[in-house]
């Protein structure tokens, strides 16, 4: 008996994958926010990135066994209606790393630019301290920059001697954050917090919106590196003009971070329907080649890869562009 092909519906922006699926499965490529609950009644999986709510209203009386994000965060998943009903769900932790590191690196390079100061003069806060984090850490120690860290759900585990969120907030000349959104980080910078930073403060974020209250950061008048926004793609027009860096949900964008998450899509597709795609990883792309680098080489360099006062004069210019922007954007190449 011939073997039935699995029904995968994909987000159409996902890179490299519906050609590749399309040899051993039917794929159903869509645009992530259109993915209806018709559209997987009969499906066996779907491939989706944040712009797909999945849960209750989209699967239920679905076929579906199988969700993956092709992404690090997972609040667009409801997961415990998910485990409810016998879903497995997946993500692509930790593909994109390097791609946030870069656009972190490129935040700090040119608030340095902008401020003449060196690493060694300033105290740079991470809260939360995995996949990205960590490498934001690594690096930033190693460019001179005194590093403090939050993350409680490690230190509770680890006993790293990492510090309270508020220890972090009053001693920080930037403050970046790397958390998942969920209960516990929603609104984590919240005012209190705010009031908390140096006036001269940069906070940064390239995790999820609404992890910081984006009303009260413009109350605030605290400078910003924004890459994540409330109500995305809707944009807070008066925050917008104020951040010195503003881009539309792209600092993982490069072409190393989306093959990565393809290819972890491929493993994971593989594994649940015996497809022949586990060792898979797109032709076109170069592997990634984590190197250390100095920092003038970083700021002599950085410009290059990750423009981000072009991409910033870009949505400012047309906030309404956001999606067309994030969908249509050139992917970096990673080159440390």
């Amino acid at each position: 008996m011939k073997k039935r092909r699995p029904v995968i519906v994909l987000d159409r922006a996902i890179p490299f994958l519906a050609d590749l699926l399309a040899t051993s499965c039917e794929v159903r490529a869509l645009p992530g926010g259109a993915i209806s609950a018709t559209d997987v009644r009969d499906a066996d999986a779907l491939v989706v990135r944040t712009r797909t709510r999945c849960d209750e209203a989209l699967l239920a009386g679905s076929s579906v066994r199988l969700v993956i994000t092709a992404t690090i965060g997972h609040d667009h998943i409801d997961r415990a209606w998910c485990a409810e009903a016998g879903i497995r769900v997946e993500t692509a932790a930790g593909c994109n790393a390097r791609g946030v590191l870069q656009w972190v690196s490129a935040v700090l390079a040119g608030a340095a630019r902008r401020g003449g100061w060196h690493p060694s003069e300033r105290t740079l806060g991470i809260v939360g301290v995995g996949h990205v984090g960590s490498l934001v850490k690594a690096y930033a120690e190693a460019w001179g920059f005194r590093v403090l860290c939050c993350d409680p759900p490690r230190e509770e585990r680890e006993k790293l001697g990492f510090l309270s969120l508020d220890e972090v907030a009053k001693e920080a000349d930037l403050l970046t954050f790397h958390t998942p959104l969920d209960a516990s980080t929603h609104h984590l910078a919240d005012a209190r917090l705010l009031a908390m930073l140096k006036p001269d403060c940069l906070l940064i974020n390239s995790s999820r919106g609404a992890v910081v209250d984006n009303k009260a950061l413009l109350e605030s008048g605290l400078s910003c590196a924004l890459d994540v926004w409330e109500e995305e793609p809707l944009l807070d027009l008066a925050l917008l003009a104020r951040a010195v860096v503003a881009t539309p949900h792209v600092a993982g964008y490069t072409a190393q971070g989306k093959a990565n998450a393809s290819a972890i899509a491929a493993r994971l597709l593989s594994e649940e329907f015996d497809l022949p795609f586990a060792a898979w990883y797109p032709a076109e792309v170069m592997p990634p080649m984590p190197r250390p680098i100095a920092w003038e080489e970083l700021c002599r360099t950085i410009d290059a890869h990750c423009d981000l006062r072009a991409e910033s004069q870009m949505l400012k210019r047309a906030p309404e562009q956001f999606e067309a922007l994030r969908d249509g954007y050139h992917y970096r190449e990673e080159y440390f």
